[in-house]
């Protein structure tokens, strides 16, 4: 498949007319220091590429060599055979002004001028002197028809071809547009078919049978879109992971356990690949699943799928398309994250086609002690990518065993998606006029304990308690700001409000209200429910119990009457409270 591939792509360069030498560049592979040496070498490479030349250097060695091209085309092949593996990495591109006599292939020119033999060099290699340019004005050579293989000669090239590569002809013939049936290798009606549509829109004759010429061009469009992705393996040996990347969108950037980060080469394609690397068992591997899910370069919406030792998730939103693939195996967690810009789907799907069978794991993994603890730490960060943050948070509480929450109607108040803590959740019931909001989780929740209402008259200037989460998720469980009943009616004469003599912030909104007891006496309202007047900061309003509970019956939800009277002390009131109230997340 490698010889398949390496052909197609230099006979489109070549079918596009040969160049001058003394216009074009060469891609130099090798140099060696003995013209035998260079010679065994050459006839290897000249066995499987095409245009290999061989010179006598200045600095007396020998240089293989492949051209000459265009400085274009020249790039394009010294990517590709790098990327393929035909040629070294360290290959590059020459002028030729360091090349003297040529050797191979026997009996050719130099390429500008014949220079003395070097010492060393056979003498029964034959010497072909040519005039320099400034001295002989050739006139301009007729460009050389392009000769392409007739039917009979198409078919025997075919003949050729491995099942592997037959098989990889019908993905670029599908990829193209033409093909739709099984990528297996046999060439029926239906491959012969799309062949011929193919050549018919191309403008050749519809043999159904692709000429080596015109397999080379089928290929060269298949692969035009990972044109400057510069595909090459990458062996991260302190990760433990080597598999193919774009290293010409992509470089590595910095070890941040368990990440190895290879971030853009150009802020014209701002993206990047991520290795996996972490010692840990299953326990680890599936919370490394759920991590990752909440990193903002990880859209949230898409395909998930994890099962004891492997997971894959895919994520695409307006801005970002990533797929990230770990595996558990023999106490190592490893894998790989490519995020991409949404909308350029064609190089995604290829690349990741490229990329992911090329995964292998080598021998260890990143050590946490590689990055060290620094001043840029930050709770909102996982290894230094930035965690997905919602458009407001607000407070709930349970209501039911099975998990449903009371909150505000301003959590959820156009809100793409909703999470009651981790938990996704959807609207069952509103009241917009009382500000109220119920929710139940998409998935089975548990909760430790539950909302008792208290359906008796409270008395002025009792102490009350509301649990909330006034700074978000940055805290795990929610604080309780004390205060007092300052009356039983809102400042209007609402009998559906009561006011508050208590401190609180925007993020305790929905939160439980509780008396002494334990009990819920109502829901933190919003400061909306003031009309917008400009309160003094200690002035806030629940929503009581009578109020609350038709709303709840109206989505379905029982709720559960207090019957205790023995007060509660803070420390048990702020365990009761850790169990009620969650954090509610709105997300876009």
């Amino acid at each position: 498949m490698k010889r398949l591939r390496v052909l197609a792509l230099l006979w489109g360069l070549v079918a596009g007319g040969a160049v001058a030498a003394q216009e074009g560049v060469w891609v130099q592979v090798e140099a060696l220091p003995t013209l035998t040496a260079a010679q065994d070498r050459v006839r290897d490479y000249a066995g499987d590429l095409p245009d290999v030349v061989g010179y006598a250097l200045t600095s007396g060695w020998y240089g293989i060599a492949i051209g000459p091209y265009s400085r274009d085309d020249a790039s394009a092949v010294l990517r590709q055979l790098r990327a393929s593996g035909a040629i070294p990495g360290d290959s590059y591109i020459v002028t030729g002004s360091t090349f003297r006599q040529q050797f191979w292939p026997i009996g050719a020119g130099a390429p500008v001028t014949a220079q003395p033999l070097p010492e060393g060099l056979e003498p029964s290699v034959e010497v072909t002197e040519t005039a320099p340019l400034a001295e002989v004005a050739e006139p301009e050579p007729e460009p050389a028809p392009v000769v392409d293989e007739t039917p009979a000669q198409a078919r025997q090239s075919e003949a050729l071809l491995t099942r592997e590569e037959k098989m990889e002809l019908q993905v670029w013939l599908q990829w193209a547009g033409f093909y739709e049936g099984a990528i297996d290798g046999a060439y029926g009606r239906g491959t012969r078919g799309s062949m011929a549509a193919w050549q018919g829109a191309r403008g050749y004759e519809e043999t159904g049978v692709l000429t080596t010429r015109q397999r080379a061009e089928l290929y060269a469009e298949y692969n035009a879109v990972l044109e400057g992705m510069d595909l090459a393996p990458v062996r991260d040996a302190e990760a433990g992971i080597e598999m193919i990347m774009p290293t010409g969108a992509v470089a590595f950037s910095t070890y941040a356990p368990p990440f190895a980060r290879y971030e853009p080469v150009s802020p014209d394609l701002p993206v990047q690949m991520l290795l996996i690397s972490q010692p840990g068992d299953q326990d680890r591997f599936f919370g490394l699943y759920e991590i990752l899910q909440t990193l903002d370069v990880i859209p949230p919406e898409g395909p998930r799928e994890r099962t004891a030792d492997h997971f894959t998730i895919e994520g695409l939103d307006g801005e970002r398309h990533a797929f990230v693939e770990a595996w558990a195996e023999g106490g190592e967690i490893k894998g790989y994250a490519l995020i991409w810009i949404a909308g350029d789907e064609e190089r995604f799907t290829r690349l990741l086609a490229e990329i992911r069978p090329s995964f292998t794991r080598l021998p260890g993994v990143l050590d946490p002690a590689v990055a060290p603890p620094g001043e840029d730490q930050a709770i909102d960060l996982v290894s230094g990518l930035a965690v997905r943050q919602p458009l407001r948070t607000r407070t709930g509480f349970f209501v039911s065993e099975d998990g449903a929450v009371l909150t505000s109607a301003g959590a959820v108040a156009g809100c793409g998606e909703v999470t009651i803590g981790s938990t996704n959740a959807e609207v069952i019931g509103e009241d917009a006029a009382l500000g109220l909001a119920v929710l139940a989780p998409r998935a089975t929740l548990a909760p430790l304990s539950v909302a008792s209402f208290q359906t008796g008259v409270p008395l002025i200037g009792a102490e009350v308690a509301v649990a909330g989460f006034p700074f978000g998720g940055v805290l795990a469980t929610p604080a309780l700001t004390f205060g007092e009943l300052a009356d039983i009616r809102g400042l209007n004469g609402e009998d559906t409000l009561k006011r508050l003599s208590l401190s609180a912030e925007e993020g305790d909104a929905g939160g439980p209200v509780f008396d002494k007891t334990g009990a819920v006496l109502g829901m933190l309202a919003e400061p909306a429910a003031t009309g917008g007047t400009q309160l003094p900061a200690d002035v806030s309003f629940l929503v009581e119990t009578d109020a609350i509970l038709p709303v709840l019956d109206a989505a379905g939800v029982p709720a559960g009457a207090s019957t205790r009277a023995t007060p509660m002390s803070p420390e048990m009131l702020t365990r009761h409270a850790g169990d009620v109230a969650v954090l509610v997340s709105c997300w876009e």
